[in-house]
This record gives structure tokens, sequence and C-alpha cells, in this order.
């Protein structure tokens, strides 16, 4: 593995979020020193050593994500060609963070990153100046900042473009010749950058945005599209959750969720639920809510329960220090969701078993 980027964090215990290629540095390293399977140019690890750090491997390698293992094949898979990659899904399915790690462990760099809204200028994708040098000196290549996307062509590394639906369109057809011609042109100076070896492009999307600003027919047969679901079981949803909260309670300094596992199971319980309409064992019907009730924002609910607890509690999750936040999160609309959210506690929560502290928590709050 190569050394810690110029004014990088690595070790640096003061993170708030280190970066995936700091944060395993360790993980990455020891897989490129045994990993004697065969490298795309410009990688950093072979497809299989790359999945393998994605999934883990029960051992030394931790999972970064848990889903089926064919779809993370599929997408190493695609960027070990020409094509680029879309991760596509709801909101709350891990695209970003795939995303990141797939860049970690392919080019070592993660931050090669466009952040995609509706005011994202084309030199995000493309390149912009540096106007004190482009008055004083003119047009040059020393006068010009190249955008995340020309970086990584110049330096044969990944790109990752998000929200690559929130952009606009014609922002997003800028990079059309650079995926279908692998070069960048600069028309000002009579220059272009070629893309070098290992370069490639991974964007996200959230299938809940068409018709924001969907992509042109050109644009999307550049990409190879990956679907990812939203989690197949509860202990599936439930494992994804208490992983990333313990993750994030050790970068914020809190308690483990080794006692919290009851409360963890409960919100994820309320989430898919709510989601699909339904209880668990299909007997009673439920409205859903507006809001998309995605495993990352059960992530975020109990993450801010764990900090309730540990700073106005006894450091011990319970009801009513997650009440607050999943009220939050269901209610998004103020009038129709509390309907939704007032039925679903009459009906289903007060009459389950178990569930007392936690309706009278939600009934106090709501």
């Amino acid at each position: 593995m190569s050394s810690p980027r110029p004014g990088s964090d690595a070790g640096d215990t003061g993170v708030l979020r280190p970066h995936a290629e700091d944060q395993y540095a360790e993980e990455l390293h020891l897989l490129a020193k045994e990993d004697d399977r065969p490298r795309p140019p410009g990688w950093k690890l072979s497809p299989w050593a790359v999945t393998t750090y994605i999934l883990g491997d029960g051992d030394r390698i931790t999972p970064k994500y848990v889903g089926a293992r064919r779809v993370v094949e599929v997408a190493v898979a695609t960027l070990a060609t020409d094509r680029a990659l879309l991760l596509l899904g709801v909101p709350g399915t891990a695209k970003t963070w795939l995303s990141e790690h797939l860049a970690a462990a392919i080019s070592g760099d993660s931050t090669l990153l466009v952040q995609g809204t509706a005011g994202t200028p084309e030199e995000a994708v493309r390149y912009g100046w540096n106007y004190a040098r482009l008055l004083a000196e003119g047009p040059s290549i020393e006068a010009l900042t190249p955008s995340p996307v020309m970086r990584a062509m110049a330096e044969g590394r990944v790109a990752r473009v998000e929200e690559l639906t929130r952009m606009p369109s014609d922002v997003q057809d800028a990079l059309i010749t650079v995926l279908s011609e692998k070069t960048l042109p600069i028309p000002e100076l009579g220059h272009e950058v070629q893309a070098r070896r290992g370069f490639n492009l991974i964007a996200t999307a959230n299938d809940r945005d068409k018709g924001v600003n969907d992509l042109s027919s050109a644009l999307r047969r550049r990409f190879n599209t990956v679907v990812l679901p939203v989690p197949a079981t509860a202990e599936e949803e439930v494992d994804i959750v208490a992983r990333r909260v313990d993750q994030l309670g050790r970068s914020l300094e809190l308690p483990g969720t080794g006692t919290g596992l009851e409360e963890i199971r409960r919100v994820v319980t309320v989430f898919r639920e709510l989601r699909a309409g339904a209880t668990e064992d299909g007997r009673t019907r439920v409205k859903s809510p507006s809001g998309t009730l995605s495993t990352a924002e059960a992530i975020s609910v109990l993450t801010s329960g764990i900090a309730l607890a540990t700073h106005f509690g006894d450091g011990v999750l319970r009801p009513a220090d997650v009440a607050a936040g999943i009220v939050g999160a269901v209610v998004q609309e103020p009038v129709s969701d509390r309907v939704v959210w007032r039925e679903y506690l009459e009906t289903v929560v007060r009459e389950r078993p178990g569930w007392q502290d936690f309706y009278r928590a939600c009934r106090d709050i709501s």
C-alpha cells in the first residue's frame, strides 16, 4: 500500500469521520500483501480482494456492506471494464457507503468526489479557472483548476458522483465524452486530458428522484446499473444497524450497543412494518407514512438515543431514548403522518407484549 496522501488524517484520532482508506488502512494493507491474483491496470487490489474487503472474510477483514455477494461482484466486475457504475436504490441502501469503499479499495483514494445538487456547476465535472492567474497570465494549464473527475482521469483513479439525478441535465451530459471517449477536452487551450489506466467512475442515484433530472438515454448507456435492495430480512437489517451504530458510537466516544439490542430490534421492526404497510406476521394492515424510513434513518435514531442515554440517563438504551427520534423520523408531514403514526401506536404498539414502555414514551412525545 502507498503511504497516506499529503494532508490526510490517517492516525489522527481527532478526525470525526476518517476516509475509508485511512480508517481501514490495516485491512487494505493486509489484503494487498496477501493478494496474488491478477489486478486490472491501476488497481491496488484484485477484484477478488476488493470484494473480500467489502464483504469481509469472517476473520481479519470486517464487512463494510451486508447484502448479496453477487451484487458486489457485479459492481466490482463492472469497474474492471471500461463501463462506469451506477448504484441505484431507495434512500438508505448504502449507495454512498459502498461507492466510498469501492473507490478506497480500488484506488486507495475515495476523496475524488462530486456532490450532485440542483446547483452543481459544470466546472465540478470538467474544470474551472484560477481567475487571478487567468487575468495575470492568460489561459494556461497552470491557471486551470481541475475537477475531481479530471484529477481521477489524469491519475488513473476512481471518481465518485453522488446523487447524479440531482444535477442539472446539462451538467450530467458533461460526463458523456468522459465516459465514452475517456477524454476531457480543454478547447480554450487546444488541449485534452486522456484517462490513464485505472480510471473509472461510480455514480449514485436515488430511485425516488425519478422525474427530477432523469438521465438522458445517451448518458444512461454509459453506465452499468446495479440496484441495491433494502435488507431482505429483519435480522439482516438489525445486523447492519447494530454494526453502524457501534462504529458511529466509537467515533463519538459513546458506549457500545450491547445493552441496546432490544431497542435496535424494536426500531427496525417499526420501520419495516411502516414501510411494508403490514405487521411482521402479516395479520394487520397499517398505513405507510410519507417518509422513506430507511436503514440510515434507523441508524440515526439509535445513535441519537444512545447519546441521550449516555448524557442524560444511566447509559442503558431504553424506549424513552429512541421515542423522540422515531417520532421525528415517521412524522414528516405534520398532519397526514401524525394520523398514520397515532393509528399505528393504538392498533399495533399498544397491543404488543413487552412494548408498553415504548408505547407510553411515544404517546408522551406525540
